[in-house]
């Protein structure tokens, strides 16, 4: 075993809850399990916040800090910065400094959630490919042009620094690092004393089709998704699905995107993506049933879709991410 490896998560007043406690659980939960062998710590976990009195998350709840930014000298193994309302320490000159030098000692830097935003005012993520949550990715995108952002997954590593995707991901990402430090086994370990159904590699996607339609306000599309969803294998063109609703498809094309926040096209395409993931990881069908039944019309245009969005192709997705029923089970349990 290594020497005990020190991990430092930043807090601040407006931080989401779960992006600190889920991470810092996973780190703990390792620890116990470790201590439980009779072997040596591999973790020191320490929450740190600009300054040393309680921080008041978004959901009302206070937290006191193990030590200020300013009181800290040893430095990190591994840094986290956790999401919320981050617009003040975005602008907070004293935090941008200290993460600026704490990035050149760390081995792993990483945020959960819009903490992608605070790393990245701190120009820690320039040139870099990462992520944050769902509803922020064009934010991100916009604000910091020189970064490469992926839009679905549920967290990126570019080299030694990690980006995750909103709230629970976080959870999704300290497996993976601890992963990288203690093994597979013991994180999956980990993944069930916490009851994880599943532990979640970060190529997967954080859309889901389902959600999304159900999302849908009322008004004259509020069906129209759920539908989609269920007739894949459709013709979804945008001239159809206008002539469902009974609209031109300009005006149609212009509501669509207004109501979900994607063109037609898109969210079709996403759908038929979301269910071939499913339909991959936990069916065997053959790749070409599956790009029927999800209204690809070839194996190929499947490919390319999966390629493009998700940067592997259908038969290593399935080979990472396929999973037995009884896998799953056992892994909950």
């Amino acid at each position: 075993m290594s020497a005990t490896r020190r991990v430092g998560l930043l807090a601040f007043d407006g931080v989401q809850s779960l992006d600190l406690t889920g991470p810092l659980e996973v780190f703990a939960t390792a620890g116990k399990l470790v201590a439980d062998r009779g072997e040596p710590a591999p973790y020191a976990i320490e929450v740190v916040a600009p300054t040393a009195r309680p921080v008041v998350t978004n959901s009302g709840l206070r937290i006191v800090p193990d030590a200020s930014i300013a009181a800290r000298r040893r430095p990190f193994d591994t840094l986290i910065i956790a999401g919320g309302n981050v617009e003040r320490v975005m602008l907070d000159r004293t935090v941008q400094r200290w993460l600026r030098g704490q990035a050149r000692r760390v081995r792993r830097l990483a945020s959960v959630c819009s903490g992608a935003f605070v790393l990245a005012e701190a120009g820690l993520l320039r040139g870099r490919r990462a992520t944050t949550h769902w509803a922020t990715v064009n934010l991100l995108r916009r604000r910091y042009p020189d970064l490469e952002v992926e839009p679905d997954a549920i967290f990126v590593r570019d080299g030694d620094v990690f980006t995750s995707a909103g709230v629970t991901s976080g959870i999704d990402l300290a497996l993976a690092l601890v992963e990288d430090d203690l093994g597979h086994a013991l994180a999956l370990e980990v993944a069930r004393w916490l009851v994880v159904f599943l532990k979640r590699p970060g190529g997967q996607s954080q859309f889901s089709s389902h959600l999304a339609a159900q999302a849908v306000p009322p008004g004259p599309l509020k069906d129209l998704p759920e539908w989609i969803v269920a007739n894949l294998r459709a013709d979804l063109a945008v001239e159809h699905l206008a002539a469902r609703v009974a609209m031109s498809p300009r005006h149609f094309a212009r509501v669509f995107r207004r109501e979900t926040g994607l063109t037609p096209a898109k969210f079709v395409e996403r759908a038929r993506l979301d269910a071939a993931r499913r339909q991959l990881e936990e069916g065997a069908l053959g790749f070409a049933t599956v790009a029927d039944r999800c209204g690809f019309g070839s194996a190929e245009q499947m490919r390319r879709t999966f390629a493009r969005h998700l940067h592997i192709v259908p038969v290593d997705y399935r080979r990472h991410f396929h999973r037995r029923p009884e896998a799953a089970f056992r892994r909950s349990a």
